[in-house]
């Protein structure tokens, strides 16, 4: 337990002192001097300690304080108490550094500590490897004057951190790194690059599949149903059974060869397309012919289809693929909405952007199926999209080209009540038609 200096104990001390120099100066006949060498002793005691004091802060490397006597030995073991206790803390907390630096070094992606200003404050050894940064020299970098990639010079600009930023490695270029930026702490950016090398790759191998199959199979699809067109032609007459099994594998064919189609316009723009030449596009012409295709489509289920169409708004883009992606969404309205059903479509000004709608008053989706409505085959209801002639990659077809135009998807349903489905171009696509 600490013992406490009072103002007392000190008080009473120097009674004593000079009482008793008071007294000795007495005996001899010396009052004041007696009194005055008692001061002068005293002051001399205690400049003795305060040099000692002095001395162990800024001169010896002593870890514990000097010895002192009387109020100054208090003083000193009070210090060398806060040093011990400011030792274990110092302890404590340099063990928490080190497991923390052992667990940013274990983890397989590469760890940066930036500074708001994307100065760069640590990073871990993988970093090195991936990134080519080099710790504690790189220390106080901008991380951007070190990667220097004109796509990740834009990512930065855009500020935009809820999706990734992909990149070569500067180490390696058949390295592709997937870059994340969050928050750490109230003054701290943590950025974490992953490679993503083998996932590239695999989906590289996807892709190339799904397009090699889909176009192998076009040539047999073409085939049969060219014998099964002729065997319908034909004059003979065949029993019930046998024409509603040749209509069937007819029906079957058509199904599959739309669903080859499909896989092979998603093929197309799962490839990154950043070098074709976005053009200017009347997406009102576009959306007149695709809306008069609905109408012959719309034949038996006799919708109620009704636009409202800015003629003087048009984006820049790639014809094809704005194409596909509107032809989906209005050929999804007219197949899943019931017979006599509304479906509104929409071309007009969002603010500064552009938004296309697609809207009607059909069964709706369920709040569970609508994030996973843009995923490869994901069909609400299976036996609903064999009927209507569905494959589930419509809206993936969607997803890829509106990446591509750095457009977004708003899927807005409700059970029952129907579906809106939107597609918001940026101010910096958007044109404005003579």
């Amino acid at each position: 337990m600490p013992i406490r200096l009072s103002i007392s104990q000190v008080i009473s001390r120097l009674i004593i002192v000079f009482s008793l120099s008071a007294l000795l100066g007495y005996l001899i006949g010396h009052i004041l001097l007696m009194m005055l060498l008692a001061a002068v002793g005293v002051i001399a005691y205690q400049y003795k300690h305060i040099f000692m004091l002095s001395s162990w802060l800024w001169e010896t490397k002593a870890i514990s304080p000097p010895e002192g006597e009387g109020s100054w030995g208090r003083i000193f073991d009070g210090l060398d108490r806060l040093v011990k206790k400011h030792r274990k803390k110092q302890k404590q907390l340099n063990d928490r550094i080190r497991r923390f630096r052992d667990g940013a070094e274990a983890i397989p992606d590469a760890g940066i500590v930036l500074g708001r200003d994307l100065s760069i404050q640590w990073s871990n050894k993988r970093a090195n490897r991936l990134l080519g940064l080099r710790w504690p020299t790189d220390q106080g970098q901008r991380i951007d004057n070190l990667l220097r990639a004109p796509e990740f010079s834009e990512y930065l600009e855009r500020a935009d951190y809820d999706l990734p930023c992909v990149l070569a490695s500067p180490i390696n270029a058949n390295i592709q790194l997937e870059l994340r930026f969050m928050d750490y702490g109230k003054e701290n950016i943590l950025l974490l690059a992953r490679d993503v090398s083998k996932v590239h790759r695999v989906e590289a191998m996807r892709r190339d599949f799904v397009a090699n199959v889909s176009h192998e199979l076009k040539t047999p699809l073409t085939v049969v149903r060219g014998y099964v067109e002729m065997i319908q032609a034909s004059e003979g007459d065949f029993d019930p059974h046998w024409q509603q099994a040749f209509d069937t594998i007819e029906g079957q064919v058509s199904r599959m060869d739309r669903l080859v189609e499909q896989l092979l316009v998603l093929s197309r723009v799962e490839v990154n397309t950043e070098n074709d030449v976005k053009q200017p596009l009347n997406v009102p012409e576009i959306l007149s012919n695709l809306l008069n295709d609905a109408h012959w489509l719309n034949q038996e289920k006799q919708h109620e289809i009704s636009a409202d169409i800015d003629e003087s708004i048009g984006v820049l883009g790639v014809d094809t693929e704005l194409k596909s992606a509107f032809a989906n969404l209005i050929s999804n309205a007219v197949a899943y909405t019931p017979a006599n059903g509304k479906i509104t479509v929409s071309w007009q000004r969002f603010g500064l952007k552009a938004k296309f709608t697609v809207k009607d008053n059909g069964t709706g989706i369920r709040p569970e199926d609508v994030n996973r409505l843009t995923e490869r085959f994901y069909r609400v209801d299976k036996s609903r999209s064999r009927n209507t002639g569905g494959s589930g990659l419509g809206l993936a077809i969607v997803k890829h080209v509106l990446h591509h135009h750095n457009a977004e998807l708003i899927i807005n349903s409700q059970w029952q009540k129907g579906s809106e489905f939107s597609i918001v171009f940026e101010e910096s696509s958007v044109i404005t038609l003579n």
